[in-house]
């Protein structure tokens, strides 16, 4: 549970902290899974073409986090039951995983925020299944150049870069 979290992850200190939650279509068709990242708000998205049974969202986050494998820390999600193999999808040693309570959505304010970013480029009424993965990855690269109230009027983007450069100067 969210309560046995860390207090680096809720004071948004490290990068790599990140919170998931699956966007659905009208009458649970079709759903896409997102992972906010929390220090920067980085969204990467991915389709769920075979909905959000317990296995899609675990395989498709497997290979979402791939390619970040070594700086994801920690994952927070709902307790929805398309998270019910989250052992699988922190296989990494080193990630933990955590629920956040029932109607606290809170918790996992920046990812709640977030998904209401995608929704006026997938609107509620709108089927799933009209939109391609380049039309998500559209979408994405609009909402991770967007700069937000919430960053202070960065961009995701820019925030990622910036704790890529600061990194790169602390090992010089």
């Amino acid at each position: 549970m969210t309560d046995r979290r860390p207090e680096v992850i809720s004071l948004k200190q490290r990068f790599g902290d990140r919170e998931i939650d699956t966007v659905v279509g009208p009458e649970n068709k079709g759903a896409t899974l997102t992972a906010t990242e929390r220090t920067t708000g980085l969204l990467p998205v991915r389709k769920l073409k075979e909905g959000k049974n317990a296995k899609a969202p675990a395989g498709e986050l497997f290979y979402m986090f791939l390619p970040y494998k070594e700086v994801v820390h920690s994952i927070t999600s709902d307790s929805g039951s398309e998270f019910y193999e989250h052992r699988y999808i922190a296989k990494k040693p080193c990630v933990e995983y955590y629920f956040a309570h029932p109607y606290s959505s809170w918790k996992r304010g920046l990812n709640g925020y977030t998904n209401g970013l995608v929704r006026p480029y997938i609107p509620k009424n709108q089927p799933f299944d009209k939109y391609s993965d380049e039309d998500l990855m559209l979408f994405r690269h609009k909402i991770n150049r967007r700069p937000g109230e919430l960053l202070n009027f960065e961009t995701p983007l820019s925030r990622v870069i910036s704790n890529i450069n600061k990194k790169v100067a602390f090992i010089t």
